[in-house]
């Protein structure tokens, strides 16, 4: 085994007061493991980050003012030597993706056993990840999931026209002597172009189209 070392320096971060109690009580009855701070929220975790130095962060996620991933994200980028695990009570494949995608390395729920959780702050000291056995179902289930259709696969011939006669600079006035159709009816397309493309302009839409090759 490694030698481990004298003491890891960690800080709670967690908007119940009660967690807070219980886990600085778990990390006593460690002699590696040493509690340097306590926050009640996302922001506040990032402003004593600096000021108390720590080697691993428990980061909850689900938190008023300014949530664990968002948290984890700041640290990440401003102490890029401090280490976070999220430990949190949901399992939920966003939150798993969306704290792993911000810089934690580990992804614990709160029912984890102490010595687990013990064993999980040493390893993200050292650099090495820890996940339970639903974080890690939830990236398997989002890696196996059947991808996504194409932005845009739901648009109707005639939207495809209507969005093609936009690419070239027309307005809803020539769009309707082109196709031969009432302004209102135009208006209506144009509309159903931009709520399938989830944008909220013309110009979006005409940018959209020309990324992605909607339109020949």
């Amino acid at each position: 085994m490694t030698e481990q070392p004298q003491h890891i320096r960690v800080m709670l971060v967690d908007d119940h007061a009660v967690v807070r109690s219980g886990l600085a009580a778990f990390l006593m009855a460690y002699d590696d493991l040493e509690l340097v701070g306590e926050a009640a929220d996302g922001s506040e975790a990032v402003g004593m980050c600096g000021r108390v130095q720590p080697d691993v962060v428990l980061m909850d996620l689900v938190m008023p003012q300014m949530d664990g991933a968002t948290a984890t994200k700041a640290i990440r980028t401003e102490y890029p030597g401090v280490q976070v695990i999220a430990l949190t009570s949901f399992k939920e494949d966003d939150l798993v993706q969306g704290a792993l995608q911000a810089g934690a390395i580990g992804y614990l729920l709160k029912n984890v056993s102490t010595d687990e959780l013990a064993d999980a702050i040493r390893s993200a000291y050292s650099g090495r990840p820890t996940l339970s056995p639903e974080a890690a179902r939830a990236l398997i289930d989002t890696a196996t999931r059947a991808p996504a259709l194409e932005l845009g696969h739901d648009l109707t011939e005639r939207e495809r026209e209507v969005l093609q006669l936009m690419v070239q600079g027309k307005n809803n006035t020539d769009i309707a002597e082109d196709l031969v159709v009432s302004r209102s009816t135009v208006k209506f397309h144009v509309s159903n172009i931009l709520s399938k493309l989830h944008v909220a302009s013309r110009t979006e839409a005409v940018a959209l189209a020309l990324q992605r090759h909607l339109v020949k």
